[in-house]
C-alpha cells in the first residue's frame, strides 16, 4: 500500500495544567471553619449568656430608645451606633446597649432610723431619670454601665438615711412627708451634676413608709381623734353658715317687704299728688267761672244800674206815678190823700231840678 494512502494517525489531547495542591487545602480549610462557626452560633450562643452572646455575635440590633456601646478588646470605644442593625468583631468587639430615654429605677426596702430611733422601712422608693445621649461615654468611662447603682440604687439608700436622721417619726411621716419627693430629687440632682452631669434626675416618687406596729396604732388614735375634732368643727361651721344663711335670707326678705311697701308707698303718694293736682285743676276751673259769672253779673248789674239810672228821670217817674194811681183800684177816704200826691208831685219836681243843675255844671 502507497504511504499517501495510508490513513492519518489519531491526536493525543493537550495535557491538563497541573492544580496547585495547596490552594485547594486553604479553600476547604476556610470553609470549614465558617461552618463551624456558623453551626457554634447557631447552636451555643442562643443558649449562652448575654455578655458572651454579646462578645461572639456578628450581626446584632440596638433597640430604639438606646445607642450601642463598643469596647474593643476591653477598651471603651468614643464611637456609637444608633438603633438599628450593625456589624463587629466576634470575640474582639463586645456590645452593650445603653438607654438614653427615660427610664425608671425601681429601689426596694430602705430601712432608716429617725431623729427618736425609731426604725422604719420605705418599700419602695421610684427614681425617674434620663442618661444624656451625648455623655454616655463619659459616664460609661467614669462609672461603668451600671452607672444608675452608683448614682441612683446607692445614693437614695444615703439621702434617705440623712433625711430620717435629722427629723423625727411625726415629721417623717406625716409632717414633712409630702416634701421628701422634692429633698430626694434635689439632693440626687447636686451629686450627679457636680459629679456626672450626663445623669438627669426627673422625678422621685416616694410611698409611705413602714412603721411599728405600736407606733402606727398610736397614729391611728391620734388621726381618729383628730377626724372627731374636724367633723365638730366642720358641724359648728355648717351650723354657723346655716344660720347666716337664714339671716341673709330675713334680712333680704326685710329689705324685699320693705322695698315693696316704699314702692306701695310711692304710689299712694304719686295718687294723693294725682288727685290733688286734679282738685286743683277743678278749683281753678271753678274758680274761673263763678268768677266769669260774678264779672258777668256785675257787668249786667253795672248796665242795669246805669240803665236804670238813665230812666229816673222827673217824666219817667211821673208816668210811673200815674200808672201806678190808675192801676191802683182800691179807693182810700181820708184828708191826707191830697198830701200823698202833692208829695209825690214835689219828689218829680225836686228830681227834675236835680237833673238840671246837673246838665248846667257839665
Amino acid at each position: 500500500m502507497d504511504a499517501r494512502t495510508q490513513p492519518p494517525l489519531p491526536q493525543r489531547p493537550p495535557p491538563e495544567p497541573l492544580r496547585q495542591q495547596g490552594s485547594v487545602d486553604c479553600t476547604a480549610i476556610v470553609t470549614v471553619l465558617f461552618t463551624l462557626i456558623v453551626i457554634f452560633s447557631m447552636v451555643l450562643i442562643p443558649s449562652s449568656s448575654p455578655n458572651l452572646k454579646n462578645s461572639l455575635t456578628i450581626l446584632h440590633q440596638v433597640p430604639e430608645g438606646h445607642v450601642g456601646v463598643y469596647w474593643l478588646g476591653g477598651a471603651l470605644q468614643e464611637t456609637t451606633t444608633t438603633p438599628g442593625f450593625h456589624l463587629k468583631l466576634p470575640l474582639i468587639t463586645h456590645y452593650e446597649p445603653v438607654q438614653v430615654t427615660l427610664q425608671t429605677d425601681l429601689v426596694r426596702d430602705i430601712p432608716c432610723g429617725t431623729k427618736g430611733g425609731v426604725m422604719i422601712n420605705f418599700d419602695r422608693i421610684e427614681v425617674v431619670n434620663r442618661l444624656k445621649k451625648e455623655a454616655v461615654y463619659e459616664t460609661l468611662l467614669n462609672y461603668g454601665v451600671q452607672y444608675d447603682h452608683t448614682w441612683i440604687y446607692d445614693k437614695i439608700h444615703h439621702e434617705i438615711n440623712q433625711f430620717c436622721s435629722v427629723h423625727s417619726l411625726q415629721e417623717v411621716y406625716i409632717d414633712m412627708f409630702d416634701q421628701i419627693d422634692e429633698t430626694m430629687k434635689d439632693a440626687l440632682q447636686a451629686d450627679c451634676t457636680r459629679y456626672a452631669p450626663g445623669i438627669e434626675v426627673i422625678s422621685v416618687r416616694v410611698t409611705k413608709p413602714r412603721i411599728p406596729e405600736s407606733v402606727r396604732r398610736n397614729f391611728e388614735q391620734m388621726e381618729e381623734e383628730r377626724t372627731k375634732v374636724l367633723v365638730a368643727v366642720e358641724r359648728q361651721r355648717v351650723a354657723e353658715k346655716e344660720a347666716e344663711t337664714q339671716k341673709k335670707i330675713a334680712i333680704t326678705e326685710a329689705e324685699k317687704n320693705a322695698f315693696v311697701s316704699k314702692i306701695v308707698m310711692e304710689q299712694k303718694l304719686m295718687e294723693k299728688d294725682s288727685l290733688r293736682m286734679q282738685e286743683e285743676i277743678e278749683n281753678a276751673m271753678y274758680i274761673a267761672r263763678e268768677k266769669s259769672l260774678a264779672d258777668a253779673k256785675y257787668y249786667q248789674t253795672l248796665k242795669e244800674a246805669e240803665a236804670n239810672k238813665l230812666k229816673l228821670t222827673p217824666q219817667f217817674l211821673e208816668l210811673k206815678f200815674i200808672e201806678a194811681i190808675s192801676n191802683n183800684t182800691k179807693m182810700f177816704f181820708g184828708n191826707k190823700i191830697p198830701n200823698m200826691v202833692m208829695d209825690q208831685r214835689l219828689l218829680g219836681n225836686f228830681l227834675r231840678d236835680l237833673e238840671g243843675r246837673k246838665n248846667l255844671e257839665a
